[in-house]
Formats: structure tokens, C-alpha cells, sequence
């Protein structure tokens, strides 16, 4: 499929792509040979969506999420998720001022521009519960008070597989604040000699430099969002998500939400690109981390060996690809 432009020009479309390339590069040159999975957690990032990064422990999830963190000049707190975590370490809590005689707001570790939730299903539901505000809206209500968190605001979340122990399932609103899940796998047997290389030399993330400041990453995100979307495409991405709610292999469907993170999502997959308009390839592409988190399967359908990803790809290759021709 071939859009109209949009109405990003050419010139901040083209500097967006390059800034993008020089963000990909520092976060790669610590997180070895897995390039499509940092083009997709950054585009999550630059859509100024949360991305949740699920697997098993060692493959470097942390690693990813704190080298994304470090190549941006913002505010950065990491949140360690555990039985023990109490809502208000998160979001924050009133604490009793002698002095002024009033009670006064302490923010939580939400009030920054990153937020690393590390194991984040290690924590009770309830905690986990204290994001949900501050996903979906940017700010969080303590005592009838809404308090704003700062933009650009995203939440970067690991998690290991709900089956290993001590692990709480993410409820299904949660799931859905996130933009993007993906996985990270091993690497292959190239990048983890230089994984383990870099151990050995006790290199970490933390010895990043910064390649770009928030009010970069802001400009990116505002650019991203005026990134044509045709009718044609937004019908496409309408049509996917439609679909899944009438799987009978799903007892849930993609929501609207999940509609909307898709369209942001290719919005800023095509600026990465340095193009103007959103393709259907865009769209196919950030399906997978958009998409299948948000799609869950009947018990039946799990014990039979099939996932989410399965489901989609039916969806995908029986979803017509529309064509639309560039204006003359």
C-alpha cells in the first residue's frame, strides 16, 4: 500500500531518521545482535508508548531497557518490583510536614521522564495496579489530587514468563496500557561471544552516553504523530483488530486502544524510515508488539499448543491489503 504524505515535512521527517539511526547505534553498540528488537522497542519509545519486555532471565532484558534509558538525557528512576512493594512507593504518598503544618505530596519513582520497572510480575496485583492511572492518563491522584508526571513520559517494564515461580499474571487492563510486548531470545553464536565479551570486561549500560536530549525525543514524538495515516490504512488496522474480537480462539479481542497504539506505532516505524506516510508493511510489522499481548486465548486453545502470534498471522494473511495510489 502506497499513502499520501502527510503532513510531517521531508525535512523533519529526514531529521527525525537520523536521529533515530544515532539512538539505535549507542543502544546496539552495548545490546549486541538483536537489531529488530531495538528498532522495535525505540519506535515504541518514539510513539511515546510503554513497551514491555517478556522472557526468561539472563537473555538481557534489564540490559535493553537501561541502555534505552542511558542513550536519553532525561530523568530516569528504576523501580525494583517485589512481594513487599507498597503502592506508594510507586506512585508516592503524603507525608506530614511539622514545620508548614500540612500534609505534603512525596512523588514516587513514576515522577520521571523513564520509568524501569524491572520484574515487574514479581510484584502483588495491587501494586502492579498503582500503574495503571499513570499509563493511561500521565498523572496520579493521590488523596482526590491529580499530580502530572513530566513528558515525555514512558514506562519501560520487564517481566518473566507467568509459569515461573513467584510470578504474578498482569491483569488484563495492564496489558493493555502497554504499546508494545516483545521478546528478546537468545542471540546467536556470534553476538554472544561479544555479549560475552563486554561481561568479561565488566562492561554495563551505565557507561553509556547520552546521545539525545528529552526536547529531541519530544520533537521525535510530535513529528511521529503527524505521520499520514490514510483512510485506506487506518481501515486496514481497523480491520485487523476487528477481527480478532470475533476469533473464537480468543475469549478477548483487541481493544480500541489497541487500535490506536497500532496506527502510533507505524506512525513512527515510517519516520524511522524517513518517510512521510504509513505503509501497510508498517503496519504488518509492529503488529506482532502491538497486537498480541492484548489477544487472549481460550484454555483449550493453549492446551492445543497454539499462541497469539499463530492467531495473528491467520488474521494478517486473510485481512486484504488495500492499495492506494500517491496523488499526481
Amino acid at each position: 500500500m502506497v499513502a499520501e504524505h502527510g503532513s510531517s515535512s521531508s525535512a523533519q521527517v529526514e531529521w527525525f531518521a537520523l536521529r533515530y539511526a544515532e539512538l539505535a547505534r549507542n543502544v546496539e553498540s552495548f545490546f549486541r545482535g538483536k537489531p529488530h528488537v531495538v528498532q522495535v522497542a525505540l519506535v515504541c519509545v518514539l510513539a511515546e508508548g510503554h513497551l514491555l519486555i517478556d522472557d526468561v532471565p539472563g537473555v538481557g532484558k534489564t540490559s535493553l531497557a537501561k541502555a534505552i534509558s542511558q542513550s536519553i538525557d532525561g530523568a530516569m528512576q528504576r523501580i525494583q518490583f517485589t512481594p513487599d512493594l507498597l503502592p506508594s512507593d510507586v506512585t508516592g504518598t503524603l507525608v506530614y510536614d511539622p514545620g508548614r503544618q500540612e500534609f505534603v505530596f512525596h512523588p514516587g519513582a513514576v515522577f520521571a521522564n523513564i520509568v524501569l520497572g524491572d520484574e515487574i510480575n514479581r510484584a502483588s496485583p495491587k501494586t502492579q495496579s498503582a500503574l495503571l492511572e499513570v499509563m493511561a492518563e500521565r498523572q496520579v491522584t493521590v488523596d482526590s489530587v491529580p499530580y502530572a508526571v513530566a513528558r515525555p513520559f514512558c514506562v519501560i517494564a520487564t517481566q518473566n514468563p507467568v509459569e515461573h515461580s513467584g510470578t504474578y499474571d498482569l491483569p488484563e487492563a495492564q496489558l493493555d496500557r502497554f504499546m508494545c510486548r516483545i521478546p528478546v531470545g537468545y542471540p546467536d553464536h556470534d553476538a554472544e561471544v561479544e555479549v560475552v565479551v563486554s561481561g568479561a570486561q565488566r562492561r554495563t549500560p551505565d557507561q553509556l552516553q547520552p546521545v539525545m536530549t528529552t526536547g529531541d525525543l519530544l520533537k521525535m514524538i510530535a513529528i511521529a504523530g503527524q505521520i499520514h495515516l490514510s483512510p485506506a490504512a487506518l481501515d486496514y488496522i481497523v480491520t485487523i483488530t476487528a477481527a480478532t474480537r470475533k476469533m473464537p480462539e480468543l475469549r478477548l479481542g483487541v481493544s480500541p486502544r489497541g487500535s490506536i497504539a497500532l496506527a502510533q506505532a507505524a506512525q513512527a516505524l515510517a519516520a524511522t524510515e524517513g518517510r512521510t506516510y504509513v505503509t501497510a508493511d508498517d503496519v504488518k510489522t509492529m503488529a506482532p508488539a502491538v497486537l498480541t499481548h492484548r489477544m487472549l486465548l481460550r484454555p483449550e486453545v493453549e492446551l492445543q499448543g497454539r499462541t497469539a502470534e499463530d492467531l495473528l498471522d491467520g488474521v494478517l494473511a486473510s485481512v486484504p491489503v488495500p492499495q492506494q495510489r500517491l496523488p499526481v
